[in-house]
């Protein structure tokens, strides 16, 4: 399959003037990792969930052919929340979902594609189940593997990339939410489930997982170490993006990886979960979960920035720069655009990296 090369669209840098390379006037290089040979594709591992980790690989797959998922698997509602209800199973949507977007934009890809998001419609117990996750659940039964499963939907689908959950078991999303109750504004309470937190009315303090050490997959962490690139966001804040953070395998590997790391911010703020948020209160929150989390690049949309100063100060705080690019659908819907979402990552990879042009 011939990919189409992404628009090169223009790309502002903010460099914080108190990041460790920019006072020493170090040379990307100097930071460590793996040289590469030019001319070979970066390895790049993107985390997430839901539809902000499809748009993120939507775009990475137009620049690398070596590119992993690492996806939540805390997703209690729908489909996938009855699935994991009746068979005791991870929740397979969220991995459906990557895998979808990993598929070509040929005529096999987009029929596949098609085929695992298609969702019965009937009055009976099938209503709403999407094909894929049936698809996924049946693998996981036949074969007692989540990888080897997900592993051999990957190239049935043809999808250009491997996709991979976080955990081997399920996890339970936990939130303290002060107003949840809208009659009792001052009180914080304890919300349980993906599903619910991600609508809360209230203002979410934190959030933690049960169990509070769960595994993480082996193969999503050597990904995340042996990675050039590692992608954090964007997508639903603290049910999606945090969540990987709280899995300490993962989080030892995002802290000790010679990776260099990414932040991609929202478009918009997520209505409930993190509704009335400033970029930089995105970037915040991640602090509070992760003190110890280095970033290098954080990646947002210029026309979603009102205060680019405070951003650039938030963004200091990790080490970061900040990259302001336009990667929103110009129909105004706070959806990126996967072409100007990859030519934005593709500038930053150049920008940033250790070696010359990848393609």
């Amino acid at each position: 399959m011939t990919r189409r090369t992404p628009r090169l669209s223009r790309l502002r840098r903010v460099v914080p003037d108190g990041s460790a390379d920019a006072r020493a006037g170090r040379p990307a290089e100097a930071r460590g990792g793996r040289p590469r040979r030019r001319g070979t594709q970066p390895k790049v591992v993107a985390l997430g969930g839901g539809m902000g980790l499809s748009a993120s690989l939507a775009a990475l797959r137009r620049i690398t052919g070596d590119l992993t998922a690492v996806v939540t698997v805390a997703d209690d509602g729908g489909s996938s929340g009855r699935l994991r209800d009746e068979l005791g199973v991870l929740p397979p949507g969220d991995l459906r979902k990557a895998l979808a977007a990993l598929c070509g934009d040929d005529d096999w890809g987009q029929t596949w594609a098609r085929v695992i998001q298609h969702r019965f419609q009937s009055q009976g117990d099938l209503h709403e189940h999407a094909v894929g996750n049936l698809l996924i659940v049946a693998l996981w039964e036949q074969l007692g593997d989540h990888v080897q499963a997900l592993d051999l939907v990957g190239r049935l689908l043809g999808a250009q990339g491997r996709v991979l959950p976080m955990s081997a078991v399920p996890l339970e999303l936990q939130a303290l939410v002060k107003g949840h109750d809208p009659e009792r504004p001052e009180e914080v309470d304890t919300v349980r489930g993906q599903a619910t937190v991600a609508l809360t009315p209230g203002e979410v303090q934190s959030v933690h997982v049960v169990p509070h050490d769960p595994p993480a997959v082996p193969e999503a962490v050597e990904a995340v170490l042996d990675a050039d690139w590692v992608v954090l966001g964007p997508g639903s804040w603290f049910s999606s993006v945090i969540p990987h953070l709280l899995v300490p395998e993962l989080l030892d590997a995002l802290t000790q990886t010679k990776a260099r790391r990414v932040l991609s911010l929202n478009l918009a703020p997520q209505p409930g979960e993190t509704e009335g948020f400033s970029p930089q209160r995105h970037l915040e929150v991640l602090g509070r979960h992760a003190p110890k989390l280095a970033l290098d690049v954080v990646l947002a949309d210029e026309a979603a920035v009102p205060d680019r100063d405070s951003l650039t100060d938030a963004a200091k705080r990790f080490g970061a720069a900040v990259e302001l690019a336009p990667v929103a659908r110009p129909d105004g819907t706070p959806r990126h655009d996967p072409e100007l979402l990859a030519a934005a990552y593709d500038r930053i990879f150049r920008m940033h990296g250790r070696i010359g042009p990848w393609r």
